[in-house]
């Protein structure tokens, strides 16, 4: 293979432009939508696992943070779809990027701050000083949670990115491990192969579930704050 191992992860161009934007935009176009008072078997699906996703997400909030439930089924059904899109072959992975994944976490994350801030400001500032802390331990504390508040962001972003990037760098490798032993011996080819379907089936339930984590750890900053 000609290509270097980081070419997935560069920035596809069209006509000498970025094409970020209609990769991004092209998840929202392969979920059908039905004008007909019954639904047919594929809405009905995506539907109930919408509902499914929703319940439990929902279920340890209170209805100030049930506000957010719209959001959050966009954040993860956006981060899911482009996860899948991403292993398609000649396809590019927004989400393996890690200025796209901190342009997702620090706003949300940031919003669920404000809004501890401003609906409940005793409780979001009594985390910065637990109960019954030492007259001298006072100012490290204070430091040290100020510090782990600021790194939910980052953690959300780094996490999400490590996944996906290690994933298909993974594959990107036994791939052309596939390739190289393909004219060398066969019995080795096919093994190879068989490991790289598995790891591809592994990559789709890694897609998936951190789609999940990454809504589900902003769900429970937001529960924090409500």
């Amino acid at each position: 293979m000609n290509e270097n191992l980081f070419t997935p992860f560069t920035t596809p161009t069209l006509l000498s432009l970025p094409a970020v934007v209609p990769i991004i935009l092209f998840p929202t176009l392969l979920f059908p939508t039905s004008k007909h008072l019954i639904n047919n078997r594929l809405i009905t699906i995506q539907q109930n696992l919408i509902q499914l996703i929703l319940k439990q997400m929902m279920m340890i909030h209170n209805t100030k943070g049930r506000t957010w439930s719209l959001m959050l089924m966009a954040l993860i059904i956006f981060i899911a779809t482009t996860n899948l899109l991403g292993l398609l072959p000649h396809s590019f992975t927004p989400t393996a990027q890690l200025s796209m994944n901190l342009a997702m976490a620090i706003p949300l994350w940031a919003g669920t701050v404000i809004t501890g801030l401003r609906f409940k400001t005793k409780s979001s500032l009594a985390h910065f000083l637990p109960q019954g802390t030492p007259t001298l331990l006072i100012p490290m504390l204070v430091i040290i949670e100020s510090i782990s508040l600021f790194i939910q962001p980052v953690a959300l972003a780094v996490r999400l990115t490590a996944n996906i990037t290690a994933g298909h760098l993974l594959m990107h490798l036994i791939g052309s491990a596939v390739l190289a032993l393909s004219t060398i011996n066969f019995l080795a080819t096919s093994l190879t192969f068989v490991l790289l379907l598995l790891l591809t089936i592994l990559e789709i339930a890694v897609a998936l579930i951190q789609a999940y984590v990454f809504t589900l750890l902003v769900s429970l900053y937001l529960h924090d704050n409500t």
